[in-house]
């Protein structure tokens, strides 16, 4: 094991944990009513492919995250670990540029009017559901896992390898459906990006 890197100090953790989550929340919910209208040089929907290269990595890290600790290699775990979070926060500012820059993409939306015809509910068939399923399950899994990821990578950078573990058979899972829906989600979306 390796040794801590950071002191112990689980009251601090926990408001420094709550308040980032609470930010980061709150951010993200107010995308919703925020919209910043700007003519770039270039087309905003490439944050959204941004966003899903990125989860593809976080994906693949996270496998190689498994794969490394169940090889007792440590240091290279922790090394892909703070790689998965620091690509995260790289997401997450990408995801806030696209949503502040974009009007809503509704699934089927083939002349990228905003308006969902019954023509286009049918070309776009029973795929729909899917897409609403993995995307009303991706979204509240992706707005409640980031306190789980911080206390995590706070109980392994304090030593507490115990509870590390214990916490990780709730995190890993839910971080690795969260960034592997993500990426589904948007190549389910991007034909219909304006």
């Amino acid at each position: 094991m390796l040794a801590p890197s950071l002191q112990k100090n689980d009251r601090r953790a926990r408001i420094i944990i709550f308040i980032v989550s609470a930010i980061v929340f709150a951010a993200v919910t107010a995308l919703s009513r925020i919209k910043v209208e700007v003519n770039l040089p270039f087309n905003v929907h490439v944050f959204a492919m941004i966003n899903a290269i990125i989860n593809s990595i976080v994906a693949v890290l996270l496998l190689a995250g498994l794969m490394t600790v169940k090889r007792n290699n440590y240091g290279l775990h922790k090394k892909i670990m703070l790689t998965a979070m620091a690509l995260s926060v790289l997401f997450l500012l990408s995801y806030i540029a696209h949503h502040l820059l974009t009007s809503e993409t509704k699934f089927g939306d083939l002349n990228h009017d905003g308006i969902l015809t019954i023509d286009e509910k049918l070309q776009a068939g029973s795929i729909r559901i899917v897409y609403y399923v993995l995307l009303l399950t991706h979204i509240p899994l992706a707005a409640i896992i980031l306190p789980f990821i911080l206390f995590t990578a706070y109980r392994a950078l304090t030593g507490e390898y115990e509870k590390h573990k214990r916490l990780t058979r709730i995190t890993w899972p839910v971080w690795f459906y969260v960034a592997v829906s993500g990426v589904l989600v948007y190549l389910m979306i991007e034909p219909y990006y304006g």
